[in-house]
């Protein structure tokens, strides 16, 4: 679990760190800066969920933190459960996400997202460091849930295991 955790601690401060440098110097480059054919920084305020869907106003803003938070404490409950490093690392950094976007939420009012790929006039919505955790984290899940049980997987089996857990 300590793993976990850690891993959600750095990919909360490394996202807290972006944003509060990406949001002052996008302020002094109007908001905006190409940096070549396919990717731009830009300062968008997102006070909705994934990809900006249901935009909401100021009660929204306290359900979604709230939410979000409710959601975290049942990843750390999950977390306190695993016994091997895919999950465990996953669940960290999910957890470590989310806690980025709920400190935006509760702190800026809405969250932060910089980072505009776009290829043939197609934008993918922007996104922050967080959603970046949160998306590898889910992947991480997917992959584990797939991965057939290798020899040693039963219960109790010290095979691919945390060590010290």
């Amino acid at each position: 679990m300590r793993l976990g955790l850690a891993l959600a601690a750095v990919v909360m401060v490394l996202d807290q760190l972006s944003k509060a440098w990406l949001i002052g110097w996008l302020a002094e480059n109007n908001g905006w800066l190409p940096v070549n054919g396919f990717f731009n920084l830009v300062m968008v305020w997102n006070r909705g969920i994934s990809f900006g869907m249901l935009q909401s106003g100021e009660a929204g803003r306290w359900l979604l933190a709230f939410f979000s938070t409710l959601v975290c404490f049942g990843l750390v409950f999950w977390l306190r459960r695993q016994t091997h490093r895919v999950p465990i690392l996953a669940l960290g950094a999910v957890i470590g996400g989310a806690a980025g976007n709920i400190i935006d939420r509760v702190w800026r009012g809405a969250v932060a997202d910089f980072f505009d790929f776009h290829l043939l006039g197609y934008h993918w919505p922007a996104f922050n460091v967080a959603d970046s955790a949160i998306t590898i984290g889910v992947a991480m899940l997917l992959y584990d849930s797939f991965r057939p049980a290798a020899a040693g997987d039963e219960p109790g089996s010290k095979s691919n295991q945390v060590k010290g857990h």
